[in-house]
């Protein structure tokens, strides 16, 4: 069996990955390290959770090894499609790099560009960055890429899901022809394949298992949901979960508000869920996921932005709320466990919604999901209506207010209002009861009449005004008094 010692690493970083806990290397960690330690560019593909960050780290360490950095020129690039990823990234190149003077600089937006700007300006090794942050730094010559030696892209098909090919091809131009460039991705669509084919030189590919394959050791499963309303799959997720030994586990959702309803809905339920999407707070999400890392955190719902190479090991289950819009993405999901050789469960609610979607998933893995026979108390929807079914239009409270205005209103006695009869009636609102009372709707009439009255009294003043007025008033200018005598 290979170990690390067998790649031809340096002493101090054999020692930091010892450190870790590791000593045997992943299939693509035996294969491209070598390869990366000569200088040739690497194609690498690779399903989601087969260790490829230290596949371009450690070769990116030694290399760098020898050398300075200078100030706004950074020697080495590593591009991330989210801030969560490359935060990852940077503390593993923290952990691998320790026995290294290496400087490095995490450039992502949500966090203040003052300090990353003064990281920059002292120089630093390796930036580890997002493309839209890099780019902006760079338009505000902040930093100069003409003196990298090495690129790293990572996560391409999820760059080319966000629309960030466009950015890498021109960071691409900006750096040096001369560059060692590593691209790591879970697939190759046509547009990636094309963009290797322009940036890479005779690259060296590494395929150490088929695109879009899910691994063995992860158990996979489907609970059919036979609603269509969205309030059954939170029902079934919280019977589900009640059924189950979770220690850690992700909840995965396509839209963002459905992040939010569905953590909020379980926190109120009783369990231990968290969201973290695109929209909240860098700082909140930062704080979830190392909350959720250490364990203080069971349950953490959340979109795609956590379904790309997170490496928490701990996670022992997924659950699919949705089927994936892109039937990759469920691939990358389900590759949050089952990491590094431990087995995982997966869990994926099918409501009627969702068929679409699950056909295409079905067809990219090659196989499908054994089905999960599980009692599920759907009584709670029993007074929801029923789908395509039409509500009665509820009246306004404006409408209702014209109506009951068209009415006469009650004949009263010079000295004592007539006595309202009660009515039986649904309860209104405070704004309804306001509209509906009957002296505010005596009382309006007599409000209109006092408007109409004023107005034209107003109108009778502006015409006697202009009547009596002349164009200069009572005095009359002089020139006007003027002979003007007449040409013969």
């Amino acid at each position: 069996m290979t170990k690390f010692s067998d790649l031809g690493l340096s002493e101090q970083v054999l020692k930091a990955v010892a450190e870790t806990g590791y000593d045997t290397p992943t299939p693509i960690q035996e294969q491209a390290i070598p390869v990366a330690m000569t200088g040739l560019d690497v194609l690498g593909i690779a399903q989601t959770g087969t260790g490829k960050t230290a596949a371009f780290t450690l070769p990116m360490i030694e290399k760098l090894a020898a050398g300075r950095s200078r100030a706004r020129m950074p020697r080495a690039i590593v591009l991330e499609p989210t801030r969560e990823l490359a935060d990852q990234v940077a503390e593993a190149f923290e952990k691998y790099a320790k026995y290294h003077k290496l400087n490095w600089a995490l450039l992502i937006g949500g966090v203040s560009m003052a300090d990353q700007v003064a990281k920059l300006d002292k120089g630093v090794d390796v930036l580890i960055a997002t493309p839209g942050r890099l780019l902006d730094l760079f338009e505000r010559s902040k930093v100069m890429l003409n003196g990298v030696t090495m690129m790293v892209v990572d996560e391409a098909d999820r760059m080319l899901d966000m629309g960030f090919i466009p950015d890498i091809e021109r960071i691409f131009k900006l750096t040096p022809p001369t560059r060692q460039t590593l691209f790591f991705s879970a697939t190759m669509p046509p547009e990636i394949t094309r963009l290797t084919e322009a940036f890479l030189k005779n690259p060296v590919r590494i395929e150490v298992s088929r695109p879009a394959t899910t691994n063995e050791n992860i158990t996979q499963y489907v609970l059919r949901v036979p609603h269509k309303d969205v309030k059954a799959k939170r029902i079934a997720l919280r019977a589900l979960l009640k059924t189950l030994d979770i220690q850690n586990g992700i909840v995965f959702c396509n839209r963002k508000t459905d992040v939010d309803i569905v953590a909020k809905s379980l926190s109120v339920h009783g369990f231990n869920a968290a969201p973290i999407h695109g929209d909240l707070d860098q700082s909140l999400r930062m704080k979830t996921l190392d909350a959720f890392r250490k364990g203080e955190l069971t349950l953490l719902v959340a979109s795609d932005v956590a379904a790309r190479g997170l490496d928490i090991p701990a996670v022992g289950h997924v659950f699919n709320f949705d089927a994936p819009i892109h039937a990759d993405d469920y691939v990358h999901r389900i590759g949050r466990t089952g990491r590094a050789g431990r087995t995982g469960e997966t869990y994926l609610l099918l409501s009627p919604h969702d068929e679409k979607n699950y056909d295409k998933v079905v067809k990219l893995i090659k196989k499908e999901p054994a089905n999960l026979e599980l009692d599920v108390d759907y009584s709670a929807l029993s007074d929801a209506p029923r789908e395509g079914s039409r509500q009665p239009r509820r009246e306004s409270g404006k409408t209702r207010g014209r109506s009951q205005r068209d009415h006469k209103p009650r004949e009263r006695s010079a000295t004592q209002s007539a006595p309202v009869e009660p009515v039986k009636a649904e309860k209104k609102s405070v704004s309804e009861e306001i509209i509906s009372a009957p002296d505010v709707q005596e009382a309006r009439p007599a409000k209109a009449a006092r408007r109409t009255g004023k107005k034209e009294k107003n109108e009778e003043k502006s015409k006697a005004k202009s009547s009596n007025e002349t164009p200069f008033g009572d005095h009359m200018p002089a020139f006007l008094m003027r002979a003007t005598p007449l040409k013969d």
